[in-house]
């Protein structure tokens, strides 16, 4: 019995020596040991490094204690930073995986939903460096390079008639001076029988391409009549405020007679630069070349200026990972069971009803493992803002991440306010990766 007791006991320490495996502790201990080690020196040391750090002023001589996290929040470049990664955090994943959530929903049943989501997934390939740089020729104010502006100055000129001489303006010496806002207005008033001049200068040989001669007027009955033409002769030797031989004229020109302010009589100038007004109306009124002859030509929004920066670097964001999410989400969704669904249509459940109360509760688990990864991965944002947002308005696209580097690394470079920052944005990221820890073990427990 005692040495059956024994055995047994024996038995039991030498289970306990050993793992679940039936490896000895010794034995997985040198397997983990260079993950260990690799681990502590990549992770635990700069940690704990940047903690010791963020105690001590600029130069790493002085003692700071919490001085550097009050500096922190009292500087106006981060807070504005940290308003800024609020706005990320909430806008950027909940787009994506809504975006994510769509594309997956509507491309299932498609036959070429295979492909779509290839398309859609491919920017996923590009790095953040290359997507930068791709929605920074994207956002340009011109036109003529940013495809955002060309869009919109294209959906704007449609509805909007655009000026007919934009930077136009009368030639110094010519009986018009500028009234405010952009018009014109003559210096003297409408006489009966005698012509209008209008000799402009500084037209864009682009909007004169084409045009015809101008020619002078001719007297009409009951009329005041007058010519708009570019005062201008190639080559030199012609003379100012009057027509000469192959000076373009300048058609569809708004042309107002104006008395007490109030507009009496307008006229559009023809393809030679003629135009006719009431004399009636016109004698005894100034003429007025108003503002939208000659407003500057319409470039669109500033979509990198102070005010759009942020959003249009998130636009930039969920073009990248919208495919991640909509790839997650697709898996997934190829889990649900069909008989749900079908059971729902045929109990007279509408697409949408079957959608928000059947599809959306069956993928919740993996729209929370989409969101949690994308909030954990714009609280680290850096390469977008950087390359995307120009210099004037890099303060207004500020994040935490950028303003670690401008401290650690920039001009004026503060090492212990880069440490304090980047603790705090440490200790942002780990209520989101607790939350993703516990949804790991649940998942195991079942």
């Amino acid at each position: 019995m005692s040495e059956a007791g024994t055995g047994t006991g024996a038995g039991r320490a030498g289970a306990r020596r050993r793992g679940v495996a039936g490896t000895r502790w010794w034995v997985a201990a040198v397997f983990l040991l260079p993950a260990l080690v690799l681990l502590g020196a990549l992770v635990v040391y700069p940690i704990g490094f940047s903690v010791y750090r963020s105690l001590f002023d600029a130069s790493g001589d002085g003692f700071v204690g919490l001085g550097n996290y009050g500096a922190m929040f009292s500087d106006e470049g981060i807070r504005t930073a940290l308003r800024n990664n609020v706005v990320w955090v909430v806008v950027a994943p909940t787009v994506s995986t809504a975006l994510g959530l769509i594309f997956a929903v509507l491309t299932e049943r498609v036959r070429w939903g295979t492909a779509f989501k290839l398309v859609v997934f491919m920017p996923m390939a590009i790095s953040m460096l290359a997507a930068g740089i791709i929605f920074r020729l994207v956002y340009d104010q011109d036109p003529q390079r940013g495809v955002a502006n060309a869009v919109w100055v294209g959906v704007h000129d449609t509805f909007a008639e655009p000026a007919p001489f934009p930077g136009a303006k009368p030639r110094p010496n010519a009986d018009l001076r500028p009234s405010g806002g952009g018009a014109f207005t003559s210096r003297s008033v409408v006489r009966a029988g005698v012509r209008v001049a209008l000799p402009l200068v500084a037209v864009q040989p682009s909007d004169v391409r084409g045009a015809r001669s101008a020619v002078v007027a001719r007297p009409r009955a009951g009329q005041v009549t007058g010519t708009a033409w570019l005062d201008f002769t190639r080559g030199g030797g012609g003379r100012p405020n009057v027509i000469d031989p192959g000076e373009k004229a300048l058609a569809g020109l708004r042309v107002e007679a104006v008395k007490d302010g109030r507009v009496v009589a307008s006229a559009v100038t023809a393809a030679d630069g003629t135009f006719a007004l009431p004399a009636a109306e016109a004698v005894g009124a100034w003429v007025r070349l108003p503002a939208a002859d000659f407003a500057a030509a319409y470039n669109g929004v500033d979509w990198l200026g102070p005010a759009l920066v942020t959003p249009a670097i998130i636009g930039s964001y969920v073009w990248m990972w919208a495919g991640f999410a909509m790839v997650l989400i697709a898996a997934g969704l190829a889990g649900v069971p069909r008989e749900l669904l079908e059971a729902a249509r045929v109990d007279g459940a509408g697409e949408w009803q079957v959608f928000r109360r059947i599809t959306v509760p069956l993928l919740a688990p993996v729209l929370v493992v989409v969101l949690v990864t994308l909030m954990i991965n714009v609280l680290k944002i850096f390469d977008l803002v950087y390359i995307i947002a120009p210099g004037s308005s890099l303060r207004s696209a500020n994040v935490l991440a950028l303003q670690l580097f401008q401290s650690s690394f920039g001009t004026d470079v503060d090492e212990g306010l880069g440490s304090a920052i980047a603790v705090f944005l440490l200790v942002l990221v780990l209520p989101v990766m607790y939350v993703n820890l516990r949804r790991i073990r649940k998942e195991r427990r079942r």
